[in-house]
């Protein structure tokens, strides 16, 4: 059987890279006693697989990972016996059954939501919302990338599908997070204070990413975005 598996990483846990959180997850498995598969061969390994790895210092409330069983009791027994083994800082917040045709979890993200708030006090701008609108109002949002390949010029607002302030005073967006396309929430925040003309640290906000979506529209459709723990 195929499982999914939605977790929350906060507090501490936010600064732990993702290859420590793979194999925390991995002696997690097997201190609750899951019956999970193995790969085959002469170096087999736990059948996982993770949605889109967390920057580090980012926290969530949307973080996935698929497992393949050979048994189980219960959708709830299993997150009962994970939660058991957890450390403080990751949660599991739900544990679904998937159907043979889904796809995994990593071939399955399309988008992501963020928040993004200060750490102290709040934005220094006066009207945050309608700052906000007229950055996304804009035509391009240029941005320089290196990579290992040299620079990269990109428009982010093909990858830019919300931008919001909520009431308390947090930035929401909603971005491109598949693999052809990943914008960072950075990226987003780095132009929009430029464009706001204020300097705000990176280390002076903090970035949750809320959920993580696939999409379910065909190719003649607009996005149709649902959670991934809906997507089977």
């Amino acid at each position: 059987m195929k499982i999914r598996i939605k977790f929350a990483k906060y507090g501490t846990m936010k600064f732990i890279g993702h290859l420590d959180v793979m194999r925390f997850f991995q002696k997690a498995i097997r201190r609750a006693d899951i019956d999970v598969k193995y790969s085959e061969g002469f170096s087999p390994h736990q059948v996982m697989s993770f949605a889109a790895p967390l920057g580090v210092g980012i926290e969530s409330t949307g973080e996935y990972l698929d497992i393949e069983v050979l048994s189980m009791t219960s959708t709830e027994s299993m997150m009962k016996a994970l939660n058991q083994v957890m450390v403080e800082g990751v949660e599991v917040l739900s544990v679904t059954v998937l159907p043979e045709h889904v796809k995994n979890a990593m071939a399955s993200v399309a988008a992501a939501s963020y928040s993004i708030r200060m750490k102290e006090g709040n934005f220094p701008i006066a009207d945050l919302e309608g700052t906000l609108q007229a950055f996304y109002a804009l035509e391009t949002i240029p941005y320089t990338k290196e990579t290992k390949k040299g620079v990269a010029e990109l428009d982010l607002k093909q990858g830019i599908y919300e931008i919001s302030a909520h009431s308390d005073g947090t930035v929401y967006m909603l971005v491109n997070a598949s693999s052809s396309g990943n914008i960072k929430p950075a990226m987003v925040f780095e132009k929009f204070c430029q464009f706001a003309g204020v300097e705000i640290p990176g280390e002076a906000v903090q970035v949750t990413r809320l959920e993580t979506y696939a999409d379910l529209a065909r190719s003649d459709e607009p996005h149709r975005f649902i959670p991934l723990a809906d997507a089977g």
